[in-house]
């Protein structure tokens, strides 16, 4: 820690943070989540405990005149068996709303995981510093993205001028809730995420419910989305329900509209976009579950594979093509009655022609070029002549 007279540490509160629906105060300081307590409290998988804890889209901001910041974090990098060790997170400056920086915090708490057995392991360890200087010297917004893949705690924050609140630019709002894919997955930073980037480009503020393996039609998720104040709501769904092979076709269709139901219990007007899922060969017509090929795991190469029958369908095993006819067919039904909903086939933002010059590294999450392409495809689709055109600095109410 430092202790030079020209630092200024300000106390880290819920309210210098975007995209946290909740903070825990732990003993060595604030820990978003981007789930509220009631909805962890109802679910003991720790594949989301995991996934809700890692801060995708969750940023500080505040307006300043410091020329340096320094952040104490204290971080958990997972350690997978056998494979080499992952590289440390990346943290992101923004100053008023452009990229100035990036950094990492390396040590921290060590979470093992063995992939072959499921048993995981923890580590304590020590916080680190960040530190961004040489910034100007004028009035300014910054933005802090922390790690989108790592668990993060904010221990302190130090500047060498006063902090106050960001400015309300009167953007609207955009909660989106998905898969690994919209959590981040093989982006290189946080502002590199295909949400993140849409949201850059939009003129909107992110929301990234986002949740790796847990995009799964939890109740839960959606009352958090249904009490969370939000202009523009899309929902990507289906990938994990099928490589987890959670549901049938039967139970598929009804968990579909009773989260919707939910969620328009408190936005009954905001504008709806259901997503189906993107281009996934392995699964589009083989069910899951799909499992990791951990051979090339000691040289950091993963892949999934499929390990459903195709004539399973039969008996009602979901693929990502039934899934696309399923939600298709919900939204259709549905917007009859409800002129705010919309469905969006997620092959438009990555489809064939895409797999063929970006494929998935390790058939199942896209690589950062891909986030990108996605990021600027959603944008024109959704922002620029979609579901959400012309919204992206009018607040609107729901």
């Amino acid at each position: 820690m430092h202790t030079e007279d020209r630092w200024i540490t300000t106390p880290l509160t819920a309210g210098l943070l975007r995209g946290a629906l909740d903070v825990e105060r732990t003993a060595h300081g604030l820990l978003p989540h981007r789930l509220p307590a009631r909805a962890r409290a109802q679910c003991a998988d720790p594949q989301l405990a995991m996934a809700e804890s890692q801060p995708s889209g969750v940023r500080l901001a505040f307006r300043t005149r410091a020329t340096a910041v320094e952040l104490d974090t204290l971080p958990t990098k997972r350690q997978y068996t056998g494979a080499p060790p992952r590289p440390d997170g990346v943290y992101e400056l923004l100053v008023d709303g452009v990229l100035a920086g990036s950094g990492s915090v390396g040590g921290g708490n060590v979470l093992t995981i063995d992939m072959a057995t499921g048993r995981t392991g923890h580590r304590d360890g020590r916080a680190g510093t960040l530190r961004f200087d040489g910034l100007p010297g004028r009035l300014k917004d910054v933005e802090i993205w922390l790690p989108h893949n790592e668990t993060t705690e904010l221990v302190a924050l130090r500047t060498d001028a006063p902090v106050g609140p960001a400015e309300d630019r009167g953007r609207a709002v955009w909660l989106h809730h998905g898969s690994s894919i919209s959590h981040g997955s093989d982006a290189t930073g946080p502002t590199g995420t295909w949400p993140a980037l849409a949201a850059s480009l939009g003129g909107v503020e992110l929301i990234n419910l986002g949740l790796g393996g847990s995009a799964l039609l939890d109740p839960f998720t959606a009352r958090a989305i249904r009490d969370t104040p939000a202009d523009l709501i899309s929902l990507k769904l289906g990938i994990n329900v099928v490589n987890a092979d959670l549901m049938r076709r039967r139970a598929f269709g009804p968990a579909v509209h009773g989260f919707l139901d939910t969620i328009r219990e408190g936005h009954p007007t905001v504008p709806l976009l259901v997503i189906s899922p993107l281009l996934c060969p392995m699964h589009e017509d083989t069910p899951g579950p799909s499992a990791p090929d951990l051979g090339g795991l000691s040289e950091g190469r993963l892949r999934f594979a499929a390990m459903g029958d195709p004539a399973e369908k039969a008996a009602g095993k979901l693929t990502l093509g039934v899934v696309r006819e399923e939600l298709a067919a919900v939204v259709e039904q549905r917007s009859a009655d409800d002129p705010h909903l919309a469905y969006l086939d997620g092959r438009e933002l990555y489809g064939e022609a895409d797999f063929a010059e970006l494929p998935l590294p390790d058939q199942l999450h896209p690589d950062a070029a891909a986030h990108r392409r996605i990021g600027r495809r959603f944008a024109g689709l959704a922002f620029a002549q979609g579901a959400f055109a012309g919204r992206g600095t009018a607040r609107e109410g729901g």
